[in-house]
């Protein structure tokens, strides 16, 4: 998992996979964070601001933002204020991986199978087992 990232002014632009703000959302949820959806604006310490079609609010008000750049949604922070419980790769990874999930079960779902066992492997993988009725 390669991270390709912009620096701009103090904030950060970090490109993902992330294309459904649903599924985005989903994992964001899964994963016990509080976010905020609409355009908001977030600041670095520059006091600059940018806006953001979701919002993670930070204890510290230098909060993190994902915006959609036509392709995908960027995460956008100022990553000398990170405040999360853990490093940025750590969460993006977390994220990435429930994202993917909640992908795969939905979109398989829609297709007419169903997840019929979930397995969290060693080393962090899932494995998802899936099943088709005709």
């Amino acid at each position: 998992n390669r991270l390709k990232i912009d620096i701009m002014s103090h904030f950060t632009k970090l490109k993902t996979q992330f294309k459904n703000l649903v599924y985005l959302e989903e994992a964001l949820n899964f994963l016990n964070i509080d976010y905020q959806t609409g355009n908001k604006l977030i600041y670095d310490s520059q006091l600059k601001s940018h806006e953001a079609n979701l919002v993670i609010p930070q204890s510290n008000n230098y909060d993190i933002g994902f915006c959609w750049n036509g392709q995908e949604y960027e995460l956008i922070a100022d990553l000398y204020f990170w405040a999360q419980d853990c490093p940025l790769e750590v969460f993006i990874d977390k994220l990435a991986q429930t994202y993917a999930n909640k992908t795969i079960v939905t979109e398989s779902n829609k297709q007419g199978f169903q997840a019929i066992e979930e397995v969290k492997n060693l080393d962090g993988s899932i494995k998802i087992v899936l099943e088709h009725w005709q």
